[in-house]
């Protein structure tokens, strides 16, 4: 029953044909370009979309406006995002009563939990069904799979006014959380309001102004967390600087299955600038190494590695700050015995370039 009204493939909906789409964004030219698939009209509640052109047809603002230039229209398919489920409730139940075929997404409106909706189209004589997440697929490669989608939290698009600094590391347990609240430290000490957001449940001691468990969300989500978070911070602190502390990383081996969460913070961080943490002769983690993170995330943002954080908890003798600086040219510091100020002063030093 859990799967009873995907969508499982094109040639299910190809005699729905001519369709209009809801959403003129990624999902309806995706959907318009799908084969067999005839549009001949297109909505959108965004004004500024309204009466240009998407996909060769003049978006319209409404269902009723649509069909006075789309008459032979046969069904709708409503395309839009998370946190859209209230507009496309309405034009699921427009459409039903126009007499036009609903074709939905698991994003906006799910059929499962809009029962109601089903029997309205039954009693129309009409086909309702949805692109589904596909869980039966990983269920059937799996053996297990979440009873829905875990992607739920909305888009969101922020610019920070803050600098936002990004903690990241070579391994899991090389130092990043401690970083973050010495780097915080470090900053209430020259009088700065900083900003610490955890993503880790462990991220407990002060300076942290609050922390969320990043791996509890799906990798979708985890990018809109993060810039939520910033946003609240600024909007309720004012901060002059933001740290961010990431998790995993982006290069560790033996556990591979982290490191998207890792990429996925660094994403949501766009950072202006970032710590790498190491931790030498790891006894119980596999980092390839301080280059090889570092490569891997001026490759996934579009930022700079301007400073090493070394746990010298495990290092060997001659391991000393002194090593590592003349071995990656980049300032590096203790900061659990030293404190973070020469860490913040590359930062600032950066930012000021």
């Amino acid at each position: 029953m859990k799967f009873l009204y995907s969508v499982k493939s094109v040639k299910d909906i190809q005699d729905l044909n001519p369709f209009i789409v809801v959403g003129c964004g990624g999902g309806g030219e995706k959907f318009s370009n799908l084969e067999g698939i005839e549009t001949v009209g297109y909505i959108d509640d965004n004004v500024k979309k309204q009466g240009k052109q998407f996909c060769g047809k003049i978006v319209s603002g409404s269902l009723e406006e649509c069909l006075k230039g789309a008459p032979d229209a046969k069904s709708l398919v409503i395309m839009l995002p998370i946190g859209a489920e209230g507009a496309a409730l309405k034009y699921a139940v427009q459409a039903i009563d126009a007499g036009l075929n609903v074709i939905t997404s698991f994003r906006s409106l799910s059929i499962g939990e809009n029962l109601s909706l089903k029997k309205f189209a039954d009693s129309k004589n009409l086909v309702i069904k949805e692109i589904g997440p596909r869980l039966d697929v990983v269920e059937k490669i799996a053996g297990i799979a979440p009873k829905k989608s875990c992607e739920v939290l909305p888009k969101i698009s922020y610019t920070p006014k803050a600098p936002v600094i990004f903690v990241g590391g070579s391994s899991q347990e090389c130092g990043k959380r401690t970083t973050t609240k010495m780097l915080g430290i470090a900053s209430k000490e020259r009088g700065l309001k900083s900003a610490i957001i955890s993503t880790d449940e462990m991220g407990l001691e002060e300076p942290t102004d609050f922390n969320f468990r990043a791996g509890s969300l799906s990798a979708m989500d985890v990018p809109s967390a993060v810039l939520f978070a910033i946003k609240y911070v600024e909007e309720t602190k004012q901060p002059d600087i933001i740290f961010i502390e990431g998790q995993s990383s982006l290069t560790e081996n033996g556990n591979p299955h982290p490191r998207g969460l890792s990429a996925a913070i660094l994403i949501g961080a766009a950072p202006d600038a970032v710590i790498v943490g190491h931790r030498p002769n790891h006894p119980y983690r596999e980092p390839k190494g301080i280059e090889e993170e570092i490569k891997a995330i001026e490759a996934v943002e579009p930022t700079k590695v301007v400073g090493l954080s070394i746990n010298l908890k495990n290092a060997d003798s001659d391991m000393t700050l002194e090593y590592f600086e003349d071995k990656y040219n980049l300032p590096a510091e203790d900061v659990y015995h030293n404190g973070a100020s020469k860490l913040l002063d590359a930062i600032f030093e950066y930012l000021e370039e």
